[in-house]
């Protein structure tokens, strides 16, 4: 499979015993506070409403313990607001958090390469299904019909398996040609041929790879058959037919099973 990139974000708040005492947005407004020396324009420069700006002083206020904001009096304009010496340090000091924080996170990025399929695999591995066989695969095309599709997906080590959706089923999952999606096959829909069987079948799926395990039961037999690419899939047969297919561990094996019994899926 193609590796995914994946990008790292986040953002920085503070909290004062437990409640949200605000983030980036909050410290904008008291640094266009000191910019402009009136809250009205430094509301207008945030696009938020006079009011707005008024209740996130008076919360931050409140938190701190201390004034952030105050009035100025006099002064060429006649007065205006600013900044206290408590709230011109804060804005100093989140504009360093923030700094520090953008380089943890530009760190981390440097990292990340290489995880994303590991994230990928590990959300796969989360998805629970009472389908034996989960192979991922990925849309090489789509036949439309009627009333179905044939769906052509291009397994790992080179192989093909056909499922049969409705059209609706492959627009809900928003299946197209070079998309990831994954089958699930129940174990008792698939037959086993043995190598050497010479034999013609209305099943469209037939996946040939090499037995891995054999495990006997009082009635039947679960088959796992190893696949190019390092899948497998597994089927379970009669013991009777296990012992007429001479299977044995380390033998060629081909999986059979009917497009219909496919059942299609994609990542979430």
């Amino acid at each position: 499979m193609a590796a995914k990139d994946i990008e790292l974000h986040g953002s920085i708040w503070m909290t004062v015993d437990g409640e949200n005492f605000g983030g980036s947005s909050r410290i904008a407004l008291l640094a266009k506070i000191a910019e402009h020396g009136s809250i009205t324009r430094a509301a207008k420069a945030l696009g938020i409403s006079y009011k707005a700006a008024w209740n996130a002083i008076d919360a931050m206020n409140n938190m701190a313990g201390e004034p952030l904001v105050e009035r100025a009096v006099g002064g060429k304009g006649g007065g205006g607001t600013r900044l206290t010496r408590r709230g011109a340090q804060l804005v100093e000091n989140f504009a360093l958090i923030e700094q520090e924080h953008r380089r943890f996170i530009a760190q981390l990025s440097r990292q990340v390469e290489g995880i994303a399929d590991d994230v990928l695999l590990l959300r796969r591995m989360a998805m629970k299904t009472s389908a034996r066989n989960q192979l991922l695969g990925r849309v090489a095309s789509i036949h439309q019909g009627a009333v179905n599709d044939e769906i052509a997906l291009d397994l790992p080590g080179g192989q093909r398996l056909i499922a049969i959706v409705t059209r609706e089923s492959t627009e809900q999952l928003g299946l197209r040609p070079g998309a990831e999606a994954f089958a699930l096959v129940k174990a008792s829909s698939i037959m086993v041929m043995a190598d050497g069987q010479a034999a013609r079948l209305s099943a469209r799926n037939r996946l040939t790879g090499t037995v891995t395990r054999l495990q006997a039961g009082a009635v039947n037999t679960e088959v796992v058959i190893a696949l190019p690419g390092g899948g497998s899939i597994a089927a379970i047969i009669t013991n009777d037919s296990s012992e007429a297919l001479e299977l044995a561990e380390g033998k060629p094996a081909t999986a059979v099973f009917k497009a219909s019994s496919v059942i299609l899926g994609t990542p979430t």
